[in-house]
C-alpha cells in the first residue's frame, strides 16, 4: 500500500518491535513520513526498508536509549527543530509484573527514567512548536494499570498513572489550542513486553491478550473519533464517560478551609 498524501513526520519510540512497530507500519500507510527511535539499530533498519519498500514514505531510523541522558537529548533536540514533526507517539516503555518488595529498586528507577522522566521530557520538547503552529498531535502509551494499579508491580502502575494524569492536564492546557492529545490504555497484549516484565504471555489467558495489530488500529480509529482516553479493550465507553464523570464531579469537593464532617474536628478558630 502507498500514499502520495503527506500529514507530516510522525516520530515514534519504542518502534523497533510489538505496538511501536505496529504504529509505523501504520502511520506509514496514512501518510507519514517517520523518524523511528529504539535502542535496536538492527531491527529499525530492516522495518525502515520494510515500510519505504511498502508504502514510498521516507523513513529515518534513530538508534537511541531514551534511559541515556546523551540519547534523550539528542531525540529531544530533534522535536524541537525538525519542523515536519507533526506527531510524537510515546510508546517507549517498560514495565514489572513482580511484587513490589522482591523487585530490584535500580530496576524500578529506571522504569520511572523511561516510563515517566523521557516521556515527559520528549513532550516538553514538541509541544512549543505545537503550539505555535496550532496543530500537532501527542499520543501516549499508557496502561489500564494507570485505573487498576493493583493488577501487576506497583511502580508500573505508578508510572502509567503519571501518563495518563500527565495527558489529562495536557488536554486540558494545550487541547484548545489546536493540539490533539490521546493517552491509550492497553490491557494484555501480545508483545515482548511480558518476557521482560517476567511474565511471559503464554502464561495469560488467551482470551484476555489482545494483538498489537488490533491494539493500535482500535487507538488510531480512537484518535480519528476524537478520544482523549482510549481504552481498545473496553467493549461499553459508557464505563470510561462515568468513570471520568465521577471524577470530575469530585473535583470541586477536594478543598476546603475545613476538615470534613467525618473526621470530627472542630472548626479552627480565626486569629
Amino acid at each position: 500500500m502507498s500514499t502520495n498524501e503527506t500529514k507530516g513526520t510522525a516520530l515514534v519510540t519504542g518502534a523497533s518491535s510489538g505496538i511501536g512497530a505496529i504504529y509505523a507500519d501504520r502511520l506509514a500507510k496514512r501518510g507519514y513520513d517517520l523518524i523511528l527511535v529504539a535502542r535496536n539499530r538492527d531491527r529499525l533498519t530492516t522495518l525502515a526498508q520494510r515500510i519505504t519498500d511498502e508504502t514510498g514514505r521516507s523513513v529515518e531510523v534513530v538508534a537511541a536509549d531514551l534511559n541515556d541522558k546523551a540519547d534523550l537529548a539528542r531525540v529531544e533536540s530533534t522535536l524541537r527543530t525538525d519542523a515536519s514533526i507533526t506527531l510524537l507517539v510515546n510508546n517507549a516503555g517498560v514495565g514489572g509484573a513482580g511484587p513490589l518488595l522482591s523487585s530490584d529498586v535500580e530496576k524500578m528507577d529506571a522504569m520511572i527514567q523511561l516510563d515517566v522522566v523521557a516521556l515527559t521530557r520528549l513532550t516538553y520538547a514538541v509541544a512549543p512548536a505545537f503550539v505555535a503552529r496550532g496543530a500537532g498531535t501527542i499520543v501516549n502509551i499508557a496502561s489500564i494499570v494507570a485505573i487498576s494499579p493493583e493488577m501487576l508491580n506497583g511502580v508500573y502502575g505508578g508510572a502509567k498513572a503519571f501518563v495518563l494524569a500527565f495527558s489529562q492536564s495536557l488536554q486540558h492546557e494545550l487541547g484548545a489550542k489546536g493540539v490533539r492529545i490521546q493517552a491509550v490504555l492497553p490491557g494484555a497484549t501480545a508483545t515482548e513486553f511480558w518476557d521482560i516484565a517476567g511474565l511471559p504471555v503464554h502464561n495469560l489467558p488467551a482470551a484476555i491478550v489482545m494483538s498489537a495489530e488490533n491494539l493500535v488500529d482500535a487507538a488510531l480509529v480512537g484518535l480519528d473519533q476524537g478520544e482523549v482516553v482510549t481504552i481498545p479493550p473496553l467493549a461499553d465507553k459508557a464505563g470510561w464517560d462515568v468513570y471520568e464523570a465521577a471524577r470530575l464531579a469530585m473535583a470541586g469537593k477536594l478543598s476546603s478551609a475545613q476538615p470534613a464532617a467525618r473526621y470530627g474536628i472542630a472548626p479552627a478558630k480565626a486569629a
